[in-house]
């Protein structure tokens, strides 16, 4: 989630008391849709079918965590579909690599391929013109999850807000891009520079699971129900004049050029370099198979407030005896890591009963929500107290090694990723948070493979080295941050700004938006 959008809806939180009923009218019965099933005669049929022939039952996975790699692959199954490509997202940024993205999109419609793009209304609504271009489209459909009323202005936004905030304040937090219902890319990653390593600021250091086999027909059943939930709102419902070949034509002609431009770019220097990207573009993409698999994501109406709390979490009621069943092992990655009195106590009762617990989540001068760390902070001591290790990415991690895949100046953690006992992974859009527990939809993948998961805790253990992480520990009582040469007696290299921003979360009774 974008620190924007995070930070709309905590002061939407604090400045509203009372909610009203939403002034959204109920969206028009539609024909139900559903994915293209899978054929023969694309060039992804081609590619994948026989993989998957030679792996009766099983699913491939591969872990995407270069930003570069996770655009190429996206780029390059959008140039090869040839019969549907289905895409989710919560944001999609109006910048460069977003740009881009919509015209290999508009170049498979134009050649007959059947597009739909799902996007959470919250980020897209200020992109209403572009969206709207985009259904213009015959071959392109376009829907808003949970979409505001009101299309343009930011005082319409905020009263819409204020008068809505129970449904406005749950948002659809999936990511799935899914070609000819043969590949998928699932994980934590929005579309736009900084999810790609592109930026020139901070760049997010983010991971996504590229998956072939069953497991994308499970991603694309699951793409249907937010597809055909009723707060799934068709573009020509919402803005009907802004539905229009005008509005396609002049979309064409603004972002074309950025094609053009992007050739000369940094980021199409790191994408020409990169040596994963090359191996993909030519064939050679080495995958790990596994028959035993699960694609979870919670129910779309988890937005309207049915199976409210934490039983509306289909995706907390498959890691919470996954984790608690642990006996060697638990390493979990979270951005947005608020455990809870609860949380706290389930991770402690772990770690004692002999577990070895460990957590990489965003310091405080690298969150790039400073209210969310504030409500971690206030479960830190009892955590260490009860035997979890802590860690925190630096906000620099990427200035002292050689991948450019975290940009050229900062780092902010987004992967969302557990292993447990070693044989486990799990990879999706779900933070350990209140906010993707009772509150957004969320998805994600769990697979069981020894070699996933080790390649994981590899990463964990790059992400958790001094060069890029502080170790946070508890000396005579006193919190400590340290990457094997300083030591820090308070949250390093923070603002006073950031500082004030997370006392305040833990000061105010706002733990439940976080």
């Amino acid at each position: 989630m974008s620190s924007r959008t995070r930070a709309a809806l905590t002061s939407v939180s604090l400045a509203a008391l009372l909610s009203a009923c939403a002034s959204l009218q109920p969206r028009p019965e539609l024909p139900e849709e559903a994915a293209l099933p899978t054929g023969t005669g694309t060039a992804l049929d081609d590619l994948i079918a026989a993989a998957e022939a030679r792996h009766p039952g099983e699913s491939g996975f591969r872990l995407v965590r270069e930003g570069p790699e996770a655009f190429a692959i996206r780029t390059r199954t959008a140039q090869t579909a040839g019969r549907s490509l289905d895409v989710q997202t919560y944001i999609w940024h109006d910048d460069p690599t977003g740009g881009y993205l919509a015209v290999r999109l508009l170049e498979a419609a134009d050649r007959g391929v059947r597009v739909r793009l799902l996007v959470d209304d919250m980020d897209a609504r200020a992109k209403n013109y572009a969206f709207a271009a985009l259904d213009a489209h015959p071959n392109i459909a376009v829907r808003m999850f949970n979409p505001f009323e009101s299309r343009s202005g930011s005082l319409r936004f905020f009263l819409e807000a204020l008068g809505s905030l129970s449904r406005i304040n749950r948002r659809m937090h999936n990511k799935s891009w899914i070609a000819d219902n043969r590949i998928a890319i699932v994980g934590g990653r929005n579309l736009g520079d900084e999810y790609f390593g592109a930026s020139e600021e901070v760049n997010f250091v983010d991971l996504d699971f590229a998956m072939v086999g069953p497991i994308v027909r499970d991603a694309s059943a699951s793409f249907d129900r937010y597809w055909n939930s009723p707060l799934a709102y068709p573009m020509g419902v919402l803005a009907p004049d802004d539905v229009a070949p005008a509005a396609l034509q002049a979309l064409r002609e603004r972002i074309a050029p950025q094609v053009a431009q992007a050739g000369s770019s940094r980021f199409a220097a790191e994408l020409r370099a990169n040596d994963a990207v090359q191996r993909l573009l030519t064939g050679d993409w080495p995958m790990h198979w596994s028959g035993k698999f699960h694609f979870v994501s919670d129910d779309p109406l988890k937005a309207a407030g049915k199976s409210d709390g934490v039983a509306g979490s289909q995706v907390l009621a498959l890691l919470g005896p996954l984790t608690r069943a642990s006996r060697q092992s638990l390493t979990i990655i979270s951005p947005y890591f608020v455990p809870g009195k609860a949380g706290t106590q389930g991770l402690v009762d772990i770690a004692r009963s002999g577990s070895d617990v460990r957590v990489l989540t965003n310091s405080l001068a690298a969150n790039d929500v400073a209210l969310v760390y504030g409500g971690y902070s206030q479960w830190r001591e009892p955590l260490l107290e009860g035997g979890v290790k802590l860690w925190e990415l630096k906000p620099a991690a990427g200035s002292t090694v050689e991948s450019s895949f975290l940009g050229s100046s900062g780092a902010s953690l987004h992967t969302k990723a557990l292993t447990v006992d070693g044989r486990v992974a799990f990879v999706g859009s779900y933070n350990l948070d209140p906010r993707s527990t009772s509150l957004n939809c969320e998805q994600g993948v769990l697979v069981e493979s020894a070699a996933i998961a080790a390649e994981l805790e590899g990463q964990f253990r790059t992400d958790t080295s001094g060069a890029r992480a502080w170790a946070v520990t508890l000396e005579d009582g006193k919190l400590r941050w340290n990457d094997g040469k300083k030591t820090h007696d308070s949250a390093p290299h923070a603002s006073a700004g950031r500082r004030f921003q997370a006392w305040l979360a833990r000061v105010l009774p706002i733990d439940s938006q976080l």
